[in-house]
């Protein structure tokens, strides 16, 4: 997985066409990019970041930021009346508890 001012992209080998590919994969925007090195590959996904950056600010758009740290979630309401109690008794918001349980689940 490689990373770059917070975007992640995801590499896949092509064998007939002997070549590396990859796409950015935290974003709904199509990203793209490929090499056929290890250093090739790395450079292609960092210019690939910057151009789409750079192509979002000529139009005036904000580009899409990979996680806003908001995260919805959709459950029944008897779990997330339990979820709410267990938070309240440990003294914390649900909204803490859920974020310290799922970072102890990593």
């Amino acid at each position: 997985m490689l990373n770059y001012k917070g975007y992640s992209g995801q590499i896949n080998y092509d064998d007939e066409m002997k070549i590396l590919h990859g796409e950015v994969i935290d974003t709904r925007d199509v990203i793209t990019f490929q090499g056929r090195s290890v250093d090739e590959i790395e450079k292609a996904f960092r210019e690939s970041i910057d151009d789409y950056l750079d192509f979002c600010k000529e139009r005036g758009e904000e580009p899409e930021k990979p996680f806003s740290g908001k995260f919805i979630l959709r459950m029944p309401p008897r779990l997330h009346h339990k979820l709410y109690l267990k938070a309240n008794r440990s003294g914390k918001s649900l909204n803490k508890w859920v974020v310290e349980t799922l970072d102890s689940a990593k």
